[in-house]
């Protein structure tokens, strides 16, 4: 008869403990996975078509469609339409957060990331991260645009760095909205089809393109709630005239409260699937 010999509990192996990461090693994460973004743009260039060509077509065909009925010319008309082809283009721009997230995840890509001895959270924040470069190429390239068509902004180099800022801000806010989208829904097309349900409605009905006063009085009051047309005319103070005033406060307070109610959400339910 074999007798079998076995360690005594006390005695056996015991199992690796499970790596403790710091806040630090979390952050590094984060910017490699922001890196590898990056890379995703530099080898896929095609992927920053909607922040370099929509800004220029926008910019073209609202200009020259409606330039001379709403301010009699084109060049009067590019002092309010500039900023709110920004502020279109950049909002528009963070629905790519969620799709490639869902798109990251279809592909099974998460789940290497899941072997990986790094922080669960740092493809999420390095995807939100990297987006952020996405909404510094549109702005450049609005402004670029309108600056070729004879718009010149009196807020100087200060309104435009805090117009594009606060854009910025506001969008990556935005972008957690989106990225919840993107893990709860199960398809890519999904994420993009509902969330430009949403947004056009917002950019559209809104003052980015016509002055109020020529709306219907139904539609002036929830024009004038639309925290879009607030973004719209903080951008249109900040860079026109370098005022910073109650919109920008509103924008940036609506921006904080979409971060502190949605961002834990979006870590939470992304936390269950990674």
């Amino acid at each position: 008869m074999t007798t079998t010999l076995t360690k005594p509990t006390s005695e056996r192996t015991p199992l690796a403990p499970t790596r403790h990461i710091s806040l630090a090693q979390t952050v590094t994460q984060s910017l490699t996975m922001a890196y590898r973004g990056l890379l995703k743009l530099k080898h896929n260039p095609e992927q920053l078509t909607d922040v370099v060509l929509l800004p220029v077509i926008f910019t073209l065909m609202f200009s020259y469609i409606f330039g001379g009925a709403v301010a009699g010319d084109v060049k009067s008309y590019l002092p309010m339409i500039i900023p709110g082809i920004l502020v279109q283009t950049v909002i528009t721009g963070s629905v790519v957060t969620g799709t490639q997230l869902r798109e990251d995840m279809d592909k099974g890509v998460f789940d290497r990331f899941k072997s990986l001895p790094i922080a669960r959270i740092a493809p999420l924040a390095g995807a939100l991260m990297a987006d952020v470069i996405r909404y510094a190429i549109a702005s450049v390239v609005t402004f670029t645009t309108g600056f070729a068509m004879g718009y010149r902004p009196e807020g100087g180099a200060v309104g435009l760095l805090g117009a594009v800022l606060l854009v910025m801000i506001c969008a990556w806010s935005i972008s957690w909205i989106f990225a919840l989208f993107g893990v709860v829904m199960n398809k890519a097309a999904s994420v993009q089809g509902i969330s430009m349900m949403v947004l056009f409605p917002l950019t559209f009905l809104s003052n980015a393109f016509v002055n109020v006063e020529t709306m219907p009085g139904w539609l002036q009051a929830f024009v004038k709630i639309n925290p879009v047309s607030h973004l719209v005319t903080a951008v249109r103070e900040l860079a026109n005239n370098g005022h910073f005033g109650v919109d920008v406060l509103w924008s940036l307070l609506g921006a904080v409260v979409i971060v502190a109610v949605i961002a834990p959400i979006t870590v939470k339910a992304y936390m269950r699937k990674a």
